[in-house]
């Protein structure tokens, strides 16, 4: 039979697929178009398989934040190249992802996946999946997400480059404050908000190689003790955010820009692509240090 050129334009609507292929799927099911949609489905599930196993350590970060800034969510969406990380509909697709996780609060990826794509939309967000790998050739996945909720305070956000993704929770100050904190959480890389939030054994650990270091000073003990004291809250101040130097102004902490503020930061996420998936040479941490001197 003949199939129309609407026929093809309402299936690649559906699918969001290429004109031959749709084209080739009416004219397989004599174009009943539900019948074409769920062998164009089939077809993609096949795809997806064939590229399940392939490296996906590119992507982007996408971030939803509420209106009223209370609730908020992270998602990274990795596929294989730089390339379609930065095509629309990918970024589209995280974007949609990080607004159905603060509005549904999945308890992992795999709930997230049997969620709608959106509000009313027949296709899921794992169907979806499927039809960007048929269409952009490549493995995509969502590899993990975070949603944060407050209610005394307010939350900031930060993505940089697609790459680096943070949010903030903070109480007191001001919605610019809370995006600075964000751009400095995502250059610096902070461990935890303050001291206390490191675990003993971190620190034990750390006294202990400070100690081993210092005795081969030849120095009175008193002084070893000293040393290896100093070299400690050294190391607590690099790993904690209250500890840094701001990242817009080093001459002063972050725990001094908060005092001056009447602010405090209850917690953050800190997400950059593909870490712990492979060693990547991109150094994406000093590209926010020389954007945030900049601004």
């Amino acid at each position: 039979m003949s199939i129309s050129a609407q026929q093809v334009k309402e299936l690649r609507e559906r699918t969001g697929l290429g004109m031959m292929e749709c084209k080739a799927a009416l004219t397989e099911t004599n174009g009943d178009m539900e019948a074409a949609s769920d062998l164009l489905r089939k077809r993609a599930g096949a795809k997806v398989e064939k590229k399940a196993g392939r490296i996906a350590a590119e992507g982007t970060i996408g971030i939803h934040v509420s209106a009223d800034r209370k609730t908020a969510a992270m998602v990274e969406v990795n596929c294989e190249t730089d390339f379609v990380a930065k095509g629309d509909e990918f970024e589209d697709f995280a974007a949609a992802v990080a607004a159905r996780v603060a509005a549904a609060r999945p308890a992992d990826v795999d709930a997230l996946y049997r969620l709608p794509h959106q509000d009313g939309a027949p296709a899921t967000v794992a169907q979806t999946r499927e039809g960007l790998v048929m269409k952009l050739g490549e493995n995509i996945n969502v590899r993990r997400f975070e949603r944060l909720t407050t209610g005394q305070g307010h939350i900031g956000n930060y993505v940089h480059g697609r790459k680096i993704g943070v949010l903030v929770v903070l109480e007191g100050g001001d919605e610019n404050l809370a995006k600075d904190i964000a751009m400095h959480v995502a250059a610096s890389r902070p461990e935890y908000v303050s001291k206390d939030q490191v675990p003993a054994a971190a620190v034990a650990k750390e006294k202990e190689i400070f100690a081993e270091q210092a005795k081969a000073s030849g120095k009175p003990a008193d002084i070893i003790e000293k040393m290896v004291m100093g070299r400690v809250n050294k190391y607590l101040g690099e790993i904690t955010l209250l500890g840094q130097p701001f990242v817009k102004d080093p001459e002063t902490t972050v725990e001094k820009l908060l005092k001056s503020k009447s602010a405090s930061v209850k917690g953050f996420i800190r997400y950059e692509v593909g870490e712990g998936l492979e060693k990547r040479s991109d150094n994406f941490a000093a590209e926010v240090m020389a954007t945030v001197k900049n601004t």
